[in-house]
């Protein structure tokens, strides 16, 4: 379990989706179908469309979501502390916690909330942006 792999650019994996979408309300929930997982984002109000269209392009590209999440089973999740973001000059801010192949999605949630929190330089609490479910 890595807090984040390294070599992964944010800006790299926005350069390659190429939308430009505004912020959603805290409640949307989108929800992705890919290589026998579910992932689904939760579109906070508080994300850039830099990080919305991210976080969409791991629940869409194959790649994307191995280089988050690795290539391994069970449920995944990644937190951020909403005031630090997610994306920063084209890099994950700091504290992003991204865990997978956890074997509970409730296990996932915690230990990616715990590790942002360990980070979390202020603000409001730590919370999860994505979360990566076998179907």
């Amino acid at each position: 379990m890595s807090r984040f792999l390294p070599g992964l650019t944010a800006g790299v994996l926005c350069a390659a989706v190429g939308l430009h979408v505004s912020s959603a309300a805290a409640s949307e929930r989108e929800t992705f179908a890919i290589g026998g997982n579910t992932v689904t984002v939760h579109a906070y109000d508080f994300l850039t469309a830099q990080e919305l269209d991210t976080l969409r392009l791991v629940g869409t590209d194959p790649e994307a979501l191995a280089l988050f999440m690795g290539d391994g089973p069970g449920h995944g999740a990644i937190a951020i502390a909403p005031e630090q973001g997610f994306i920063r000059d084209g890099m994950p801010a700091p504290g992003v916690a991204a865990l997978a192949q956890l074997p509970h999605p409730q296990a996932a949630r915690n230990a990616a909330i715990a590790m942002c929190e360990q980070e979390r330089s202020g603000g409001p609490a730590c919370v999860v942006v994505l979360e990566l479910a076998p179907n």
